[in-house]
């Protein structure tokens, strides 16, 4: 038997001015998408904004559906916008936020399985890596330098390609 180790590498930040004034601009347009969330069903709103290699910042927030599985993350609405509006320009930063209705979320939240792996999409377009900004309603900053930081193991094309 062999182990197999990977680590990951997160800067976290305890205030928002310690970030670039690119980042801040990402994070408060990130804070903004949050209020138009629908999320009547979960009561957990996310907000994300990503800037392209054009300078374009595009928001998303999560939309959902009463039958579950119809709705979408803030993530993938963002990322499926920049890729039909501008499929040949990279995605260099995403910024992703929550607001939740009765309790502060006053931590990072990461994107789920599926978001991480339709942004990881972007990766392997690109073969350019995503920054992703990741903050709570309140508390510390996370920075990523790929998505690669939150999935190591992530499914690429060669694997179908065999």
């Amino acid at each position: 038997m062999e182990e197999i180790k990977t680590t990951s590498t997160i800067q976290q930040y305890t205030s928002a001015t310690e970030l670039s004034l690119e980042d801040q601009q990402l994070l408060n347009d990130a804070k903004a998408a949050v209020n138009t969330s629908y999320a009547p069903y979960s009561r957990f709103h996310v907000g994300c904004a990503l800037i392209l290699e054009n300078g374009v910042i595009i928001k998303g927030s999560n939309q959902e559906n009463i039958a579950y599985p119809s709705g979408l993350c803030a993530e993938r609405v963002a990322i499926f916008h920049a890729g039909a509006s501008y499929p040949d320009v990279p995605v260099r930063t995403m910024a992703i936020t929550v607001k939740a209705e009765g309790y502060v979320v006053d931590k990072p939240i990461t994107s789920c399985g599926a978001c991480l792996q339709s942004m990881s999409e972007f990766e392997l377009k690109f073969n350019k890596p995503m920054r992703i900004i990741l903050q709570g309603e309140t508390g510390n900053i996370w920075v990523a330098d790929s998505l690669r930081t939150f999935i190591p193991f992530m499914f690429w094309v060669d694997e179908l390609t065999k």
